[in-house]
C-alpha cells in the first residue's frame, strides 16, 4: 500500500472493483467523444436501464452537470466469504459539462470481469450499444512511483451529449481475501435511487457501519440476503467553500463486513480490522542476519533511547527509496522484511515493515498504523479500511520522556505510542506531518489492536521565523535581505521540495512566492542551508530589489511594513455548513526593519493588534525609531480543525491578518 494506495478487506475507495464514474478518474483517462459504434444491432438495453431511463429528472437536480438516475449493487457471498459483484447503473447528462460522467470497472490479477456491457439513450430516444472498441483498458494509477497490475476498462458510449442517458451493468468475480464492502452513496452529482445487497450463505453474520449519513436498516428480501435502499441524495459541491476538509472526509458512505471480518459493536470491529492486518503482514518484519548487523552497528554507542531510535528512522529515510510493486494481495500485504532491506526500495507497508524489523533488534516495538494522508476519511465511529496508507506506531518505553518526541499518543491499552511516517523522508522522528495530525488510525497490534488518535503537535513543532532588513529610496524602491529559519514539518516539507527541484527551479518557486507579496521583486541572490540531521531546522537566505514598492500621494509617501509572508487565508460571510480545515498548527514570527530615505520621518502608522481566539493569537506591532520603520507580529495556531459553528470567529480572525498585512505607513518629508 502506497502513501496514496488503498489497503482494504474491500473496496476501501470507489476506484476498488465497481462502476466507476469517468470524473473519478479524471488523473487516468481523459474522456473525448469517439464516433457512433452504430445504432443497436445487437444487445436491447434490458427492462430495468428502460425503467431507470423513465425516471423523470428531478427538479433538484436540474442545475447540476449530471443525475444518477439509478445505482444498484448486489454483493453475493459464497461459503468462502468471497464475493460475486453485480452493479447496474443509470446516468442521465444535462449539461455539456457532464458528459465526463460514465462506467468503469477496475480489476486486479486475482479478480475477474464477467461481463462489462454499456447503452446509451440518445436525447432523440435512439438506442445505442458500446461496442468493443467503445472500450479502452488503462493502468490503474495516476502515482508516478508505482508498478501496479490493478487496472480499469474506461467505457467511452457513443452518442453522449446532453439529454442521453448511459445505462451501465457490470458483473465482477471479487478478491479471494476481502470481506468488506465500501459503498459510497454520494457523488459530485445528485443520486434518484441508490440500493446495496448483500446476499449472505445461511447462517452468516454482517455488520455496517456509516460515515456521515443516519444508519439506515435493511430489509431482509430473502433469508440472509439484505438490500439497503436510499433516495434523493444530494450531491456534495464544495466549490467555492474556503478551508474545507477533502472531498472523502465529508462525503457519505457505508462499510458492511462479513464472516470472518464481522463484529459486533465499534470497538470490537476496530480490534477485527486490526487483527487481520496483524495476521496478514505476521512474518513480514522478522529480521534477517543483514538487518540484525545493520541495526545493531546503527545503535552501537548510542547514549539514549531518541538516539537510538533516530539513527533507525533516518537510515530507512534516507537509505530505502520509495517505489511500489504491486500484484494482487501485494497491494495489501507487505514485502518481506530481508528483500526490503536488500532491494533498497518499497512503498509505505514495506519501508514500516523494515522499520519495525530494525527496532526489533533494537528491543523496541513497533506496529503497523493504517491510516490515511487526508484528514477526517477515516472515521473512530464508522469501522471500515477506508485508508490509503501505511504508517508506524513505536511503543515508548514508561520511563521515556524526550521532549523531541512530540507525537505520542496514549492507547486504550495504556501504553505510548510514537507515531512516526517512515515514508516522509524529511520530517524527523518525534515530528508528524501536518496532513497526518488530528487524524484517526487502526493499530495492527493482534489482541491489543484497536482505532487510535493521531496526535495534534503542539506550535513549536512547526515554526518559521524570517527577519528582514530593507533600505527605501526616495522614488520608492525598496532594497533588501531576507533570512528565514524553519523547523519541524514546516522544514520537512520545504526539505522534500528541495530534494526533488534543481537551482533554476528553486529561484524561480522563491521568485514566484516573494512577487505574491511583492509585484515585480527581483532576486538578486538566494541559498538555501540544509544540515544533514533532519531535526536541525533549514535556512532561507536571499536579497532582492523591487521598484516602486512605495508609492507617493502629493509629498507623502506610503510604504507596507509588512514586506514578505502573507498568513492570511481565503474567507468569506457565506453560512458555513462544513469544518474548517486549517492545515497545521504552528508558530509563526515576523521582524521587519525598513530604513527610511533621507529627509523623511514616519508621519502616521496603522494601529497594533492584539487578538486572542482561542485556537489562535495574532499579534503585531508597527513603531518608528532612528529613522527606521520597525514591523513585528506573532501568529500561533493552536487547532488543525474547527466546527462550522465557529465560522464567525473564524472570519475576524482571517480579517484582522488581511487587514494587517495589507496595513500602510506614511511617510513625510521632514
Amino acid at each position: 500500500m502506497g502513501q496514496a494506495k488503498g489497503l482494504a478487506r474491500g473496496n476501501a475507495i470507489r476506484f476498488g472493483g465497481h462502476l466507476l464514474r469517468w470524473a473519478a478518474l479524471a488523473a487516468i483517462v481523459f474522456v473525448c467523444m469517439p464516433g457512433f459504434a452504430g445504432i443497436f444491432g445487437k444487445a436491447p438495453v434490458p427492462d430495468w436501464g428502460m425503467q431507470a431511463y423513465k425516471t423523470r429528472t428531478p427538479e433538484y437536480a436540474k442545475d447540476s452537470a449530471a443525475v444518477t438516475l439509478y445505482d444498484e449493487i448486489v454483493e453475493t457471498i459464497d461459503s468462502k466469504g468471497r464475493a460475486v459483484e453485480r452493479e447496474r447503473e443509470a446516468i442521465r447528462i444535462l449539461k455539456p459539462q457532464g458528459r465526463g460522467h460514465g462506467c468503469a470497472v477496475s480489476y486486479d490479477v486475482d479478480e475477474k470481469v464477467n461481463y462489462f456491457r454499456v447503452w446509451t439513450i440518445a436525447a432523440d430516444e435512439k438506442q445505442y450499444f458500446a461496442e468493443d472498441t467503445d472500450f479502452v483498458e488503462e493502468g490503474g494509477t495516476g502515482i508516478p512511483v508505482m508498478l501496479s497490475t490493478r487496472k480499469v476498462k474506461v467505457a467511452r458510449p457513443p452518442a453522449v451529449d446532453v439529454g442521453a442517458t448511459i445505462i451501465c451493468e457490470s458483473e465482477e468475480l471479487m478478491r479471494p481475501y476481502m470481506q468488506e464492502k465500501i459503498w459510497d452513496i454520494q457523488d459530485d452529482i445528485p443520486v434518484v435511487f441508490q440500493a446495496l445487497e448483500i446476499d449472505l450463505p445461511a447462517g452468516e453474520k454482517h455488520w455496517q457501519s456509516w460515515h456521515n449519513y443516519k444508519a439506515v436498516d435493511p430489509v431482509e428480501v430473502a433469508p440472509n440476503h439484505f438490500r439497503w435502499e436510499i433516495k434523493d441524495m444530494p450531491a456534495l459541491d464544495l466549490r467555492d467553500i474556503p478551508s474545507h476538509p477533502v472531498w472523502q472526509a465529508l462525503s457519505a458512505r457505508m462499510a458492511v463486513d462479513w464472516g470472518d471480518s464481522a463484529a459486533d459493536g465499534v470497538d470490537s470491529e476496530w480490534k477485527s480490522i486490526g487483527q487481520w492486518m496483524t495476521q496478514l503482514e505476521a512474518d513480514r518484519p522478522t529480521p534477517s542476519p543483514e538487518i540484525t548487523a545493520e541495526a545493531q552497528t546503527l545503535i552501537a554507542g548510542a547514549p539514549d533511547f531518541y538516539t537510538k531510535l533516530s539513527r533507525i528512522t533516518e537510515s530507512i529515510q534516507k537509505n530505502i527509496r520509495y517505489f511500489i510493486v504491486e500484484r494482487g494481495i501485494g497491494g495489501y500485504q507487505a514485502n518481506r522484511a530481508a528483500d526490503i532491506y536488500r532491494n533498497r526500495y518499497g512503498d509505505c507497508k514495506d519501508k514500516t515493515t523494515l522499520l519495525i524489523s530494525m527496532l526489533q533488534v533494537a528491543g523496541i516495538h513497533g506496529y503497523y498504523l493504517m491510516v490515511d494522508d487526508r484528514r477526517g476519511v477515516v472515521d473512530p465511529q464508522a469501522p471500515s479500511l477506508a485508508g490509503n496508507h501505511m504508517i508506524t506506531a513505536i511503543e515508548i518505553p514508561p520511563d521515556v520522556n524526550d521532549p523531541r518526541l512530540k507525537a505520542i499518543v496514549t492507547g486504550k491499552d495504556g501504553k505510548r505510542y510514537l507515531i512516526f511516517d517512515p515514508t516522509n523522508e524529511r520530517v524527523p522522528v518525534g515530528i508528524l506531518p501536518e496532513y497526518e495530525q488530528g487524524s484517526y488510525g487502526s493499530l495492527a497490534a493482534g489482541d491489543a489492536s484497536q482505532v487510535i488518535a493521531l496526535p495534534v503537535l503542539p506550535p513549536d513543532a512547526n515554526t518559521n521565523e524570517r527577519t528582514g532588513k530593507f533600505t527605501l529610496g526616495a522614488d520608492g524602491t525598496l532594497t533588501g535581505s531576507v533570512d528565514a529559519i524553519r523547523s519541524g514539518a514546516s522544514g520537512g516539507e520545504l526539505r522534500n521540495a528541495l530534494k526533488y527541484s534543481d537551482d533554476k527551479e528553486r529561484r524561480e518557486a522563491l521568485e514566484t512566492s516573494v512577487a505574491h507579496d511583492v509585484p515585480g521583486v527581483v532576486l538578486n541572490s538566494f541559498e538555501y542551508v540544509q544540515p544533514p540531521a533532519l531535526d536541525k531546522p533549514i535556512e532561507i537566505h536571499y536579497k532582492l530589489t523591487a521598484a516602486q514598492y512605495a508609492h507617493t500621494a502629493g509629498p507623502l509617501l506610503l510604504v507596507r511594513p509588512r514586506v514578505v509572508g502573507s498568513l492570511a487565508h481565503a474567507f468569506d460571510d457565506k453560512p458555513r455548513k462544513f469544518a474548517i480545515d486549517l492545515g497545521s498548527t504552528g508558530h509563526w514570527h515576523d521582524s521587519f526593519d525598513i530604513a527610511l530615505p533621507p529627509g523623511y520621518v514616519v508621519d502616521e502608522t496603522p494601529d497594533p493588534v492584539d487578538l486572542d481566539v482561542g485556537f489562535a493569537t495574532y499579534h503585531s506591532t508597527i513603531t518608528a525609531k532612528d529613522n527606521q520603520l520597525h514591523y513585528e507580529r506573532d501568529y500561533v495556531v493552536k487547532k488543525v480543525e474547527l466546527a462550522a459553528s465557529e465560522a464567525g470567529v473564524y472570519r475576524k480572525l482571517e480579517g484582522t491578518i488581511l487587514a494587517d498585512e495589507k496595513g500602510t505607513a506614511v511617510l513625510k518629508k521632514q
